[in-house]
This record gives structure tokens, sequence and C-alpha cells, in this order.
């Protein structure tokens, strides 16, 4: 079932932290810095801290490393190494250490959660304490040796832990199924019929697990599965092969539920990003479901918002979504442009058109035929140029400068703004005929100061870029720094925060980030000591070290100067930091 169907994006919200924070499973989120010391832990859900005895603000900003001990799996933990360097998903289980050091058994399923230009920006772990699993696995080595008279012990253990189980004879019939695998499959009974028909398994899947079967048990591996039942509900399986210790040529199959796990991981996928967008607040969940609604019909839109909100990602979302995906998408910036160049650049011109134009030249609509054009700032647009605007949207044809016959086109028409139409009409500056032909869809970008609760990871994302593309080993923030970042108003949104991380590293001399190193603009003015004309520099320098006792990278920011400037000041005017 598609939960977009019947919730709205704040359920959906709501659902997501509900199944984190009860979900039996520990849910891990790192970095996806491999190198040592390792990936930094950024997020443990309550059932991650009470299988380790770890509280989160023990273990937030530690690597895993500190799970490990003497008996924890090391040639296994080389190959999840291996796996994460090239992206891959890993399955795995060892000893780990509890706070107490205490050991215990874990099964783990690790995951990159990629940006929409495919890089891995986060690890996401699915933790399984499965010490009394272990212990019954045993237990299950010595029942099956003496199977006739400890089958019921054997079934109470396999039904307790909610393990399905099936046995195939050697010829693959099932002979056996118990009460927890008769309910995944919907079976009353086991009918002595060839697995392959008995299990609801995809074609696919039929295939994979027969291959698993044919394996020796040395090479036989875990695999997943999907199971698909006739009244409607799925079940994600992993289902592991043994060979019957009565009889090698006769089979088990274990059946673990995952089900769980795999709609929590996809509902912590899907909410923190959408293609370039990145939000988790209510406000950016209403938009993300707005482009999916949008981008299934073909209708032009006008996408409204302050400048820097990111009404271009929100285009190339659209596009990108819907069935025009692989056309081209090509946006101008209406703003700016004289009518001429404008009209030359939508539409295209011949040869001795204007002075200049040397060449026949195909215009942006062309260009992007088959897919999409955006034109960006379109109350920019200079009213000749709304005419001939007017006349594509309702002909569907272009005709370029110096050329008589029109040219059929196939695009989708996406509009972005961040003046108020309306009021654009109104003063006549605007043609309200064009106005309503691409208002047909509308979509409204909240600006920065209404989700601040998007604000961490909108600055982890551009920290992450920038330190990758300046080769500086800078991944985390004080929680002094966040917090500036988090009162700031950004009155030039998403873009203006994207260039104060990048102010900010360029700043940044160590590998955190603190509160001096960002731009000025973010403090508070009332924190900044005005430039008193009737008080001296000295005075001035004196007071700011006095109002931030001593602390001399407060003393800057209150002096609106950098920690350099604020150094050699007080040499050049001979005062003793170190006395206030």
């Amino acid at each position: 079932m598609n939960l977009d169907r019947v919730l709205n994006s704040g359920q959906l919200l709501k659902l997501l932290q509900t199944a984190v924070a009860q979900a039996k499973e520990a849910v891990l989120i790192t970095s996806a810095q491999l190198e040592l010391p390792g990936p930094e832990i950024l997020f443990v859900n309550p059932a991650f801290c009470e299988m380790t005895g770890y509280s989160q603000a023990e273990i937030i900003g530690k690597t895993p490393r500190i799970l490990q001990g003497p008996r924890s799996d090391r040639a296994m933990l080389q190959r999840l190494r291996e796996a994460l360097a090239e992206g891959e998903t890993f399955s795995g289980e060892t000893v780990n250490y509890r706070k107490d050091r205490s050991e215990y058994y874990v099964e783990w399923d690790i995951s990159p959660v990629r940006a929409e230009d495919g890089r891995v920006v986060y690890f996401l772990s699915i933790q399984r304490n499965i010490t009394a699993r272990k212990a019954a696995e045993q237990q299950l080595q010595d029942a099956f040796t003496q199977i006739e008279k400890s089958r019921a012990d054997l079934l109470a253990i396999l039904d307790e832990l909610n393990i399905g189980t099936a046995m195939a004879d050697e010829q693959g019939r099932i002979v056996f199924l118990n009460r927890v695998a008769k309910g995944i499959f919907a079976r009353r009974e086991s009918s002595n019929r060839p697995w392959r028909e008995l299990f609801n398994f995809s074609h696919e899947d039929t295939a994979l697990l027969d291959g698993v079967v044919r394996r020796s048990p040395t090479e036989r591996v875990k695999i997943s599965v999907h199971v698909d039942r006739a009244d409607g509900h799925r079940f994600s399986l992993e289902v592991d092969v043994k060979d019957d210790p009565r009889d090698r040529r006769g089979k088990i199959f274990f059946f673990y539920d995952v089900t769980v796990v795999d709609d929590l991981r996809r509902l912590l996928g899907e909410r923190v990003q959408f293609h370039d967008l990145i939000g988790k607040s209510e406000a950016m969940q209403t938009v993300y479901k707005r482009i999916r609604d949008i981008a299934r019909v073909d209708a032009t839109v006008l996408i409204e918002g302050e400048t820097g909100t990111g009404k271009e990602l929100v285009a190339r979302a659209i596009h990108f979504s819907s069935q025009r995906k692989d056309k081209p998408f090509v946006a101008v910036n209406c703003a700016g442009l004289t009518e001429s160049l404008l009209s030359s650049q939508l539409f295209g011109h011949k040869r001795g058109a204007f002075t200049g134009a040397i060449d026949d030249q195909r215009g942006l609509f062309e260009a992007a035929n088959g897919g999409t054009l955006l034109l960006d700032e379109i109350g920019d647009i200079p009213m000749p140029v709304q005419n001939q605007l007017l006349r594509v949207l309702q002909e569907r044809e272009i005709v370029r400068l110096g050329e008589t016959l029109p040219r059929k086109i196939d695009v989708r028409i996406l509009a972005a703004t961040h003046r108020n139409l309306s009021e654009e009409v109104a003063a006549g500056r605007f043609r309200s005929d064009l106005f309503y032909r691409i208002r047909v869809a509308r979509l409204g970008l909240p600006p920065l100061r209404q989700r601040r609760e998007d604000i961490p990871a909108l600055a982890a994302s551009f920290l992450g870029q920038f330190s990758a593309a300046s080769g500086k080993r800078v991944s985390e923030m004080s929680q002094e720094a966040l917090r500036f970042l988090m009162d700031y108003d950004w009155p030039g949104n998403v873009r203006e925060l994207r260039s104060a991380i990048e102010f900010t590293l360029i700043h940044c001399a160590g590998t955190v980030i603190q509160a001096d190193d960002l731009p000025p603009e973010v403090f508070p003015m009332a924190d900044v000591i005005p430039g008193d004309p009737l008080m001296d520099e000295r005075s001035r320098f004196l007071q700011a070290l006095d109002r931030s006792r001593g602390n001399r990278a407060q003393a800057a920011r209150l002096l609106g100067i950098s920690r350099a400037t604020l150094y050699r000041r007080l040499a050049d005017l001979k005062i003793d930091p170190e006395s206030h």
C-alpha cells in the first residue's frame, strides 16, 4: 500500500519519528568518512542505547570502534570496510561490547545513503541483538541430532524467536512448516508440494534461492526475498538454507521477517532528501508531495518563493520526476536581459535578423524540445516578449527572429519568480492572460526562517561538499556555531546559508567549526559594540574584553572584526588580554 495516498506529509513525518523511537531494532546513522579515525556516529535511537548501555550523549560523535573488542570478527570488519568503500550494502554479525564491556552478538545491515549526484553522504545501519538467537541456534544444532525426541522443544524455540522454518526432503518437497512459516506463506498445512511452488516468491527470487540451495554449505549466503500474498500483505524476508543433519540431501529453510526494518530504512531514506532538495520539516514534506503530484501531469507550473529558496532545484525535481526526465532540461534567467537578446535566446534567429547575427541560431525552446524549459524570474520579462510567450503557450509553436514560418515545439514550461505577479498584473507590468496561462499549477517555497529545523541538515550537506572540494578535513560544527546559524533569519535563504558555510570553511583553522569562524552578519546586532565617536579605540577594545571576560574570540565578535585583526590591534594599542 502507498502510504502517501492515505496519509498527509505531516502524518508521515510523525509516523517516521514514532517508528524510529519505538522500533525494536537499533538504528545507527554515521558519516561517510572511512579514513581513520573512521565514520562518526551522528544518530542513534533509544533501542540502540538500550542494547549498548550508552546514552545518546555518550555515543554521539564517537566512532563505531567504541563497540569493538577482543572477540570482534576482524576479518568480517575488513570486508565491511571494503564493501562500504565501494558504496555497497553489507550485512554481517559479530561480537560487540556494551559500555560495561559485557559481550553481545549483533546482526546488522549497513546501507549507503546517497545524494542525488550519487555520492555517499551517510551510512544507515539497522542492528539487532541476536545473543538469544545465537544461543538458540546452538540449541538447534543439538536438537536436530535428537529431532525425534525434542521436536516439541524445537517448535517452541522457533516460534518464540519468530523464525519461520520449512523442511524439504531430498526431492525438494516440503514436509514441514512451523507456525511462523505458515503465517508468512498463508498455508494451513504443508502439502507435500515442491518448495518452488509452495513459496510465494517471484521468478527472480525463486531462481536466486535455487542457486543457494545448489551450493555447498560453505558457499551459501543469506539472501533477501519478498513475498506478495493474495490478501495484499507484503513480507520482506531473509532466507538461510542449511542441510538436514539426518540426510544432507534434504534442506532446512529459515525465514527471518525483516519487513519492519525495510519499511524503516525506506522512510529514513526518503524523507530527508528529495532529488537535490534537503529538509525534513513539515513544510518541505509538503513541497515534496506537491512536486510528486505536479510531476504526474504535464501542466505549466508557477514556482514562487523568495530569492535563494531553491526554485531552480524544485524545477529540476519536477522535471526528473516526470515522464520527460530522459529529455533535456533547460533553464534561462530572464532577469537583466534586453528585449532583443531575450527573444533571440528563447526563440532563435535567422542569419542577418539583426546586427551580429552571422549564422542561423536555434533558441532555447527548440533546445528543450521534448523536455522542460524553466523561465526563471519570469516577472522581469519585457512586455513585447510576454506577447510572444503568450502565443507560444497558446499555439505550441515558435517563430525565429527574421523568419515568418512557425516551428512546432513540444516543451513543458516551468516559470519561477520572487515577485508577487498578482501585484505586477494590477500595476500593468505583467499581462493578466499570460499570468493565468502560467499559473495552471502553483508551488510556493517556504523561506528558510520558516523551516529552521532543516538548517543543521543543510549546513552539514554544504560542509561535506566544500570540505571534499577544498581538501580540508572539517566535518563538525560546534553547538555554539550551530546556535547562531539557527537564530539568524537568513534573508538570502538557502543560497545565503550555502555562502556562509563556504566562508566559514575558508576561515576555519581547525577540524571543528567554531562560532568565530562564521561570517559577522549572523551575529545579533545587539551583541556588537557600536563605534561611539566619543569613545576612543582603546576604550572600545577594553570594553569588549571586559564584556567577554577575556575571551578573545567573543571580543572580536563584539567588535565586528576577525580574531587576526583583534590580535594585531591589541598589540598596537599595547593591551595585555591576559589582564582582563
